[in-house]
C-alpha cells in the first residue's frame, strides 16, 4: 500500500553531519493519498539490537517530535507534510553512530486504513 524509502546515508568521518529522508509513496491500491500519523527512525548496528532513534507524532495542533535521550543534541527530526517526508538531521556524529537506518510509519491511507510500514534502510558509516 505504501513504499517507504530512505535516503541519505553514506561514509562519513566523524564529527561530520548527514540528513536522512525518508519518503513515503502510496501505492496504486492505496488510494493514492496518505497521512503520516506516525514516523519513527530507528538504528540497527552491527551485533546489537534495534533501537529508537527519533520520531514524530502528527497532532491538529502541529508535530510533536521526540529524541532518543542519547542523541539529543546532535539528532534532530522533522517532517514535511507537503510531500510525505521525515528528516532525520544527524550531527557531531561519531563511529558508534554507524548502522543501517530505518524509517517505520503508522500510515493511513483511504482504501487502506491504517496500517504500519517499514522501510530497507540506509547505511551510515561513521570513520574515525
Amino acid at each position: 500500500q505504501v513504499q517507504l524509502v530512505e535516503t541519505g546515508g553514506g561514509l562519513v568521518q566523524a564529527g561530520e553531519s548527514l540528513t536522512l529522508s525518508c519518503a513515503a509513496s502510496p501505492g496504486p491500491r492505496s488510494g493514492g493519498i496518505t497521512v503520516i500519523n506516525t514516523m519513527d527512525w530507528y538504528r540497527q548496528a552491527p551485533g546489537k539490537q534495534r533501537e529508537l532513534v527519533a520520531g514524530i507524532v502528527r497532532r491538529s495542533s502541529g508535530d510533536d517530535a521526540h529524541i532518543e535521550e542519547i542523541f539529543r543534541g546532535r539528532f534532530t527530526v522533522r517532517r514535511d507534510a507537503t510531500d510525505n517526508m521525515v528528516y532525520l538531521q544527524m550531527s557531531k556524529l561519531k563511529p558508534d553512530d554507524t548502522g543501517t537506518y530505518i524509517c517505520t510509519g503508522n500510515i493511513w491511507t483511504p482504501k487502506g486504513g491504517t496500517s504500519d510500514y517499514w522501510g530497507q534502510g540506509t547505511q551510515v558509516t561513521v570513520s574515525s
